[in-house]
């Protein structure tokens, strides 16, 4: 089966020249015109829709593993060698219990 994104039944054909093919079996491909028919698309709109999503989906969580893998490491880089505490840190903690006393007295 081949998959046609140079249909003319897409509305946006900009940029349109590459071409996917598949080989299915019967059975798949009555499956997948079942479900284009359900969601009101043809065959080639469901599979360009059904592969974009799937992969932007895939995409998203491999960079969230990876993400999340690196930012363990730095959370506790962190917490085993914290960074000493700045003297504007400081001013600032002073300034902001001054600030929230002085609103508890009012």
């Amino acid at each position: 089966m081949e998959i046609d994104t140079d249909s003319s039944t897409q509305t946006n054909k900009v940029g349109k020249n590459a071409r996917l093919e598949a080989r299915v079996t019967l059975e798949q491909k009555q499956l997948m015109e079942r479900a284009a028919g359900l969601r009101g698309q043809n065959l080639t709109e469901f599979m360009i829709s059904v592969l974009a999503d799937a992969a932007t989906q895939t995409i998203k969580d491999r960079e969230l593993i990876e993400l999340t893998e690196r930012d363990r490491l730095v959370f506790a880089e962190a917490l085993l060698n914290p960074a000493p505490v700045s003297e504007r840190a400081i001013a600032d903690a002073r300034w902001y219990a001054q600030v929230m006393s002085k609103q508890e007295s009012d």
